[in-house]
């Protein structure tokens, strides 16, 4: 039996019904410092957008929101997180009660990841939001100085 050895330049195309192909990767991040004590949904500052190029391709996102906190005082705080694509919802990342104490407590990052399909070819912007589930002290996001909040999406075919 022979063995034949090629490199990653000989193979020309993968057989049918192989996965799809990253056509594109777009990533943006925020270390900017952002808190709510509302209970109404805001951005966190978190956003990238991407042109897919054909309407049957899916973007893949994944991100990590930094240094999310809850102050002290109110054991019924929470922060809820949230992606949309655009204006619209298109996961809810956390509802995160935290510990049911009345202490300071930082919660450090949350990772998400989502495959939407979008079917279209106009730009689309995916960003988090959040917001504090009472309207007691504050919940944050960004709070360290070095916590940077990463997102990053995927065109793929």
């Amino acid at each position: 039996m022979a063995i034949i050895t090629l490199g990653a330049n000989a193979i020309t195309a993968l057989p049918a019904g192989v996965g799809g192909k990253v056509l594109q990767v777009v990533q943006a991040s925020t270390s900017t410092y952002a808190e709510s004590s509302s209970t109404t949904y805001a951005d966190t500052g978190l956003s990238v957008t991407i042109t897919p190029t054909s309407t049957s391709n899916k973007i893949y996102i994944v991100g990590t929101q930094a240094d999310c906190f809850k102050s002290n005082g109110n054991s019924s705080n929470s922060i809820h997180l949230r992606l949309l694509r655009d204006t619209t919802e298109i996961l809810y990342i956390a509802d995160r009660a935290l510990l049911t104490v009345t202490t300071i407590e930082n919660m450090n990052n949350i990772g998400f990841n989502y495959l939407d399909a979008p079917s279209t070819t106009s730009a689309i912007t995916y960003k988090t939001q959040f917001h504090n589930h009472t309207s007691v002290n504050r919940v944050t996001v960004q709070q360290q100085n070095d916590g940077t909040s990463t997102i990053t999406a995927m065109e793929i075919a």
